[in-house]
């Protein structure tokens, strides 16, 4: 049984109430301001004709297709930046070596580098007049303005979220039990799957998820390598901007009420997870 002086803190310790009102008033306002009223102006727009229009926008043939490709994409993406995930953390966490530092530095790079930046270093390397260029162009392999250079846009920029997810919390669980595991005479991949993955199964997840949903809203890379060929290399982003530039503001905000709706799914998702850690990490904790 936890002291109520431990759970609870003194009076003199509290912040005043007046503080505590006035840092909620301000964390709401910002939430109202940068939250809610842009998604409440997204789906006012997309519905402001009605529902007959918004689905007849969403299906659209050159918005069926810029679907497919960001699923497509992300489908992709998402697995193969698992497996670096649980890789990168696994070298990280598991074995000392030279260099640990400069792993570290380049799998928060795509955090410090700008997405524009990031397709236009694809571009120098696969595109026309780029290093491989000529040798791609010679063998009829089409990266830039393709659906590959896509791939490897988003791939790059999307690539910490899994490893920075495991990397704190297989440090923080330490190896212990695997020791243990191998001890008494369990394989490599016998001990990874019955000992760390359980332990690391929900921070897997959650990175997973946060991997997915930039995946999907990525645009900056994107809009660089895709060429923006409707129908053909323009995923969902992309598409809303080509309808907005063109005027077509309804149709727009329509596809982009998708986005929101994969952006709200995520969210609840999230929290649906952290709930469930939170209740786990309550169940094992003693009273």
């Amino acid at each position: 049984m936890v002291p109520t002086d431990i759970r609870r803190p003194s009076a003199a310790l509290r912040d005043p109430r007046w503080l505590r009102w006035t840092l909620l008033s301000i964390a709401l306002a910002f939430v109202a301001l940068f939250l809610v009223l842009p998604l409440v102006a997204v789906f006012g727009y997309a519905f402001e004709k009605g529902w007959e229009v918004w689905l007849a926008s969403v299906m659209d043939e050159e918005a069926r297709a810029a679907i497919r490709l960001t699923l497509l994409v992300a489908a992709i993406a998402v697995p193969l930046n698992t497996l670096f995930g649980v890789a990168a953390a696994w070298l990280v966490t598991r074995y000392a070596f030279r260099g640990k530092g400069l792993l570290l530095s380049l799998i928060d790079l795509p955090f410090a580098v700008s997405p524009v930046v990031a397709g236009l270093v694809f571009v120098l390397l696969f595109g026309r007049q780029g290093w491989l260029g000529p040798w791609l162009a010679e063998h009829d392999v089409k990266i830039i303005f393709a659906v590959p250079g896509i791939v490897l846009a988003t791939t790059f920029v999307t690539f910490p979220f899994v490893a920075r997810e495991l990397i704190p919390l297989m440090q923080a669980q330490g190896a212990d039990e695997e020791r243990a595991a191998l001890t008494l005479g369990a394989s490599g991949w016998a001990m990874f799957r019955r000992v760390t993955l359980p332990k690391i199964g929900w921070g897997l997840v959650y990175g997973v998820i946060l991997c997915n949903a930039r995946a999907i809203g990525e645009f900056g890379a994107v809009s660089v390598v895709s060429g923006h060929i409707r129908g053909l290399t323009n995923t969902m982003p992309l598409h809303v901007e080509v309808l907005y530039n063109e005027y077509q503001r309804t149709a727009a905000f329509a596809v982009a009420s998708l986005l929101a709706l994969f952006a709200l799914f995520t969210l609840v998702l999230k929290q649906l997870i952290g709930w469930r850690v939170r209740r786990a990490a309550d169940t094992e904790t003693p009273a």
